[in-house]
């Protein structure tokens, strides 16, 4: 992606009015270069012990990093270098549960930022080599013939078209050769749709396969349909406020807010009161936070997640949903990518975005560690 252009070309139904028009016109199908980042610094081989720091959630420890992992919490073993990170805090390393690189290949800068891991919601096939994080992949938006994306921004290969219900199959089947472990399908985004039935058919394929469904639908009744046709995931919060029964329908579900990108606030909230698993997730490649993005935690703050929601959303929620074993807590065995804070995120949220280290795999990727 070149600078954003229009995500979203045409109409999206009257009832979605110009101003959501211009809330989803913001991505472009041309890959931007690959945004270059300085060298990484290895740790001792012998391994590193950050001690006297708050490991949030489990207090004051020391974390002992030899090679890519987490090898101990608590006394280092002998011949470990030492660091004094007292008065500082440990975290570990954010998951962005949708990500477009495709669009705006920069999994490095990620990484410089803080994130370890993410979810990419739509690609060409074959167009995702393995980046430097975590990455699980839906390949194509799986759509109708002529439907969202590919008249639009995803007219080079970001959309799948279906003819009929009895392709349904096949196509899961086809992301899932290319290293798909999610699928994505558009509800409701304008243009040709797939019927419930086919939707319902990808759906069951996906699950048979251990794949989850995430949903492109930005309305009350998109959300609806999407929940019924048996999706797992609101990839966007939708637009505005929801119905009693999409709220009910979706309680027991997950949503990615990217309030940021779409503004989904309202949404948001009834979601997380209701019960549903929120995750953390930026839309990125439409955004451009390379890290955490303090917009998205804002959003998620105005919805009324706090600190220790924000944290789970962000780490031990989507390593969960998404199968990211290494990822998503401090603990032994762990990948050894965590940050260091300058405050405690359970009361500030932003400090997220403002590591003073970022290691990932056992490397110093950006900042400096304390005392050291």
């Amino acid at each position: 992606m070149l600078r954003l252009g229009p995500k979203l070309v045409g109409t999206y139904l009257r009832a979605l009015s110009s101003i959501l028009a211009v809330l989803s016109a913001t991505a472009c199908a041309v890959p931007a270069s690959p945004v270059e980042t300085p060298p990484v610094e290895p740790l001792p081989a012998e391994g590193l012990a950050l001690v006297g720091g708050t490991v949030v959630g489990t207090g004051v420890d020391t974390v002992t990093v030899q090679g890519d992992s987490i090898t101990a919490l608590g006394p280092p073993p002998d011949g470990v270098e030492r660091v004094d990170i007292a008065g500082y805090w440990i975290v570990p390393s954010v998951i962005d549960a949708h990500v477009h690189l495709a669009y705006y290949p920069a999994a490095d800068g990620l990484r410089e930022g803080g994130v370890a891991g993410a979810v990419d919601w739509a690609a060409p096939l074959g167009s995702l080599e393995a980046p430097p994080i975590a990455l699980r992949t839906a390949g194509p938006i799986l759509t109708a013939e002529g439907g969202y994306p590919t008249q639009s921004w995803g007219a080079n290969g970001y959309g799948l078209e279906i003819p009929n219900v009895d392709a349904a199959a096949a196509a899961v089947a086809t992301v899932a050769d290319d290293g798909a472990t999610v699928v994505k399908i558009a509800v409701g985004a304008g243009g040709p749709e797939l019927s419930d039935q086919t939707l319902t058919r990808i759906c069951d394929e996906a699950h048979a396969r251990g794949m989850l469904v995430g949903a492109h639908a930005l309305r009350d009744g998109d959300a609806r349909r999407a929940a019924a046709v048996g999706a797992d995931i609101l990839v966007h919060a939708p637009i505005g406020s929801l119905s009693a029964d999409v709220v009910e329908a979706w309680s027991t579900k997950a949503v990615i807010p990217t309030v940021s990108a779409f503004s989904g606030t309202a949404s948001t909230r009834q979601l997380a009161e209701a019960g549903a698993t929120v995750l953390y997730g930026t839309d990125f490649g439409n955004t451009r936070a390379l890290g955490v993005s303090a917009p998205e935690l804002e959003g998620m703050v105005d919805a009324g997640l706090d600190g220790a929601a924000i944290l789970r959303a962000a780490t031990a929620a989507p390593a969960e949903i998404f199968g990211l074993e290494r990822l998503g807590a401090i603990a032994v065995g762990k990948e050894a990518s965590l940050l260091v804070l300058d405050a405690d995120p359970l009361v500030d949220p932003l400090a997220l975005t403002r590591p003073v280290a970022v290691l990932h795999r056992g490397e110093l990727v950006a900042g400096a560690l304390p005392g050291r």
